[in-house]
């Protein structure tokens, strides 16, 4: 396979990524997976082991990273740092619209995978764009009003609505973004993600992966996260080939929510269960189970009648 820097366009944004090609010496046109990361979280965190298992199974990728992280740029007078559901769901049809016009791409043959926060766009795309021919889902997101309850805390207490109205109406009258951390130890302080299975993963990945990431997202990513509920679109996939892997223990993004939500899909559908919580499908026995699924589902529903 073989590996290259790529950039496209996104309504006036430039994201960068990278392309995989299967094999430099195929002249057909080949099926691609478009890639995307979740919740502040940047490409070189774990996800090109996703994007190789699939480019070695005959697969081209596209992997991304969102808007205003990693080498990505952020929208002109938009903070860096912000993440929004919506943007980052028209972002992942740009992408589609960007390996659609790659000679290498068979633009009649493509998924889209997404893991954590990006998994449920993942699902809104494959719900939305008719050009998505198969779907993998990897530790979703699927309620936010439930995760907010559990993750936006300070204190132990829930935040107070009343700051996400406050930051609004100084961003308004030209003050910057509150920010808050990803991921912290202090519950005196409001964190993105205050879990300690995540501060694990997140310091470690910078340290040995991603020098990039950036410990800081903007207070209304929260309010943003709090208001989008993909689990709604999850009815609306078929007949798009739906797989969605779930950490047994997940309590993050809530294992048992993700189960639930996948019983309103139609079919085709499959679950896939990764003992562990919430990050246990990027590593070790998690990830031989999360990306071997995941290959053999697009294998089966991108080149199975080749």
């Amino acid at each position: 396979m073989a590996r290259h820097d790529v950039e496209f366009d996104a309504e006036g944004v430039t994201l960068r990524g990278w392309f995989y090609t299967p094999d430099e010496t195929t002249m057909a046109p080949t099926p691609c997976v478009v890639m995307a990361h979740g919740w502040s979280a940047t490409r070189r965190i774990y996800l090109d082991r996703f994007a190789e298992v699939f480019a070695a199974a005959g697969l081209a990728v596209l992997l991304y990273d969102n808007r205003g992280f990693g080498d990505s740029d952020a929208a002109p007078d938009k903070p860096r740092y912000e993440i929004d559901p919506w943007e980052q769901i028209r972002d992942y049809q740009h992408a589609i619209t960007h390996a659609q016009n790659r000679p290498e791409v068979d633009a009649d043959r493509i998924a889209v995978w997404g893991s954590s926060f990006s998994g449920a766009h993942a699902f809104v795309v494959a719900a939305i764009d008719q050009r998505v021919k198969a779907v993998c889902g990897q530790a979703p997101f699927v309620s936010g009003r439930a995760t907010f309850g559990n993750v936006a805390r300070e204190n132990n207490q829930v935040i107070d609505p009343q700051r996400f109205a406050d930051d609004r109406r100084a961003r308004a009258a030209g003050a910057p973004p509150a920010m808050i951390p990803v991921i912290g130890t202090d519950p005196s302080r409001v964190t993105g993600i205050p879990t300690p299975d995540a501060f694990d993963w997140f310091t470690e990945a910078h340290e040995t992966l991603a020098p990039e990431w950036h410990n800081e997202v903007t207070l209304r990513s929260l309010e943003l996260l709090r208001g989008y509920e993909p689990a709604l679109y999850l009815p609306l996939i078929t007949p798009t080939p739906l797989l969605m892997i779930v950490g047994r223990d997940d309590s993050l993004t809530g294992g048992n929510l993700a189960a639930s939500a996948f019983e309103t899909a139609a079919e085709p559908k499959k679950v896939v269960f990764v003992p562990g919580g919430h990050f246990a499908a990027y590593t070790g026995a998690g990830f031989a189970v999360a990306s071997t699924a995941a290959r053999d589902w697009f294998v089966d529903h991108l080149l199975g009648d080749r």
